[in-house]
């Protein structure tokens, strides 16, 4: 009645190894992070006797994750910043008058004289004929530059809208226009700002869109807010440069006026490149997702008259041959050079989605922040508090765990031990979780956790209490041991279900805390019903099969 299969013995065994083995890490958490920190600078092609010797400090073979700390336990910085979006509708006006103006002259004969109407609306273009009789003809071929809005939600809808005003032709963004460029100018941000923080080396910091315009950076580990904010108004760096070779070797020579550098996207590859670019970031005007002739997702882009010439010139000569896209030091994309592209204007067409073309125009467009960043709020947050919380955090913990333990060893005896002993196991597997997972612990985490060591021996409770009833019943130790684990399962299960559901809602409709709360609580219950079950149980198993007791007290 209370046998266990042998593989399902080494089963539990090898899940509660598993966990030490993953979990082990934090209890080396500086040395550990200073060897992850030195492998990372290493994988860029940086190497000296320093960084191996901190490479070393913890071995590759061993797991490396390590729980994070957030950074109320940290220390660090927090802002709230909003993205003006409507700077970005003036700023597509002012690229699209040109085309505008172009298209009208070509039929200056019909339309007139074609002037811009000045100190109005800067999300409108306003554009006067001197030819009124001959607006809707105006009209016509100013819609006729409209092209279908390159988003996923666009519905086939054109980018802009245009209508007549006496002899006013005013263009404004769609609806459908306005929704994508919003959320492509806040990914946008995102993108520059992540990577910018990211230059520095600060480690988990969360960046994430909030609500429609607005974005949470948090930092820790820097000493001030000012410090992020002179971060993230430093500019990328961002170069088109002829490619001479494709490589998987980064240390191998890129020859005299060369330099070798990574792809963003494939992991292992490099390039080697010629120092000096064809044309940078300064000379790109604009990027925007498109549709290529057919119906392919692509990437339009266009340079000012310096780089239409230098870049028309280059790719005259260089047909056939690749030329890569460097942000910061990274290539993001290397495309052919299908034809000459003169004007300064071009598309990038390759095997994109929707999604990919979306990005590489973020990219290509992460020179500088497509909008004014308002700083909303701004906190700093001193690593003292950080290291009085985790103090505080571990006595709670501390005493919690030797509560829980006086009173389970008290009231159950030598059962309460074993449930000790699963309560340890408990603690163990909820860290190897959160390392393999790479979670950032916060301050209402350690509080899911010091709840979780309160919660864990519940169901040690309702079967230790329901043992004791059946032993009322003299039917013998093992059989009062198997009803008690068999009868008490629904009860375990319908109050921890419950408890999980809570979590997971926590989750889902919670930010920042809630979440790191939710998180561990999720986590505590789970690995606490397994320790509950299954390691109490084995170790009761193990105990009987030993001793072969006549009577048990419990």
């Amino acid at each position: 009645m209370m046998h266990i299969p042998t593989w399902r013995r080494v089963l539990i065994w090898l899940v509660c190894l598993g966990g030490l083995f993953f979990a082990a890490p934090n209890l080396f958490y500086d040395r550990v992070e200073t060897a992850n920190d030195a492998r990372a600078v290493i994988e860029t092609g940086q190497t000296n006797p320093e960084l191996e010797a901190d490479a070393g400090l913890w071995p590759e073979w061993m797991p490396s994750g390590l729980v994070n700390l957030g950074l109320d336990l940290r220390g660090g910085a927090h802002l709230l910043a909003e993205v003006q979006v409507e700077e970005v509708y003036a700023a597509r006006m002012e690229a699209f008058w040109p085309e505008v103006r172009d298209a009208l002259a070509a039929r200056r004969d019909t339309v007139g004289f074609v002037t811009r109407e000045e100190g109005g609306d800067p999300s409108e273009l306003r554009v006067r004929i001197s030819e009124a009789a001959e607006a809707a003809t105006a009209l016509e071929i100013v819609r006729g530059l409209a092209t279908p809005v390159a988003s996923l939600t666009g519905g086939g809808a054109n980018d802009i809208d245009v209508r007549a005003e006496g002899a006013e032709i005013v263009v404004t963004l769609s609806e459908a226009e306005r929704a994508a460029t919003d959320d492509r100018t806040i990914r946008q941000a995102l993108e520059i700002v992540r990577r910018r923080i990211d230059e520095v080396g600060t480690r988990e910091p969360t960046i994430q869109r909030q609500g429609a315009d607005r974005i949470l950076i948090e930092v820790p580990g820097v000493g001030s807010a000012e410090e992020v904010k002179e971060i993230i108004g430093t500019t990328a760096q961002l170069t088109f440069q002829p490619v001479v070779s494709r490589t998987g070797d980064a240390n191998e020579s890129p020859g005299p006026n060369n330099e070798i550098l990574p792809s963003l996207d494939e992991q292992g590859v490099f390039y080697i490149l010629e120092r000096n670019p064809v044309v940078t970031g300064e000379d790109l005007v604009d990027a925007q997702p498109a549709f290529d002739q057919n119906g392919r997702p692509a990437v339009n882009f266009r340079f000012n008259p310096t780089g239409a010439r230098a870049f028309g010139d280059y790719t005259a000569e260089n047909i056939g041959s690749p030329f890569a896209i460097v942000l910061d030091e990274e290539v993001i994309s290397a495309p052919v050079i299908q034809s000459h592209i003169p004007g300064g204007s071009g598309i990038i067409t390759g095997n994109f989605t929707v999604e990919e073309s979306t990005q590489l125009a973020v990219l290509l467009r992460a020179g500088a922040l497509p909008a004014e960043l308002t700083f909303l709020e701004e906190r700093t947050i001193g690593p003292e508090l950080g290291a009085d919380s985790i103090a505080a955090g571990k006595v709670a913990a501390l005493v919690g765990a030797i509560g829980v333990v006086v009173f389970m060893i008290l009231s159950y005896g030598l059962f309460g031990v074993f449930a000790t002993v699963a309560l340890s196991f408990n603690m163990v597997l909820i860290f190897a979780v959160l390392s393999i997972l790479g979670a950032t612990l916060t301050l209402p985490g350690i509080a899911g956790i010091v709840l979780t060591v309160g919660m864990a021996v519940d169901a040690n409770v309702l079967v230790y209490e329901r043992i004791r009833e059946e032993l009322k019943t003299a039917r013998g130790p093992a059989r009062a041991i198997h009803l008690g684990y068999e009868k008490a399962l629904s009860a375990i299960l319908d109050g921890n279900v419950t408890t999980l559901i809570t979590a997971l809602i926590l989750f889902l409709v919670g930010s920042g805390p809630v979440r790191g709360f939710a998180v561990t609580l999720g986590l505590g219950i789970l690995t606490s019903v397994f320790t509950a079950i299954f390691v109490t149980r084995l170790l009761i198993v193990m105990w009987f099969e030993r001793r072969r007791p006549k009577t048990i007290e419990v």
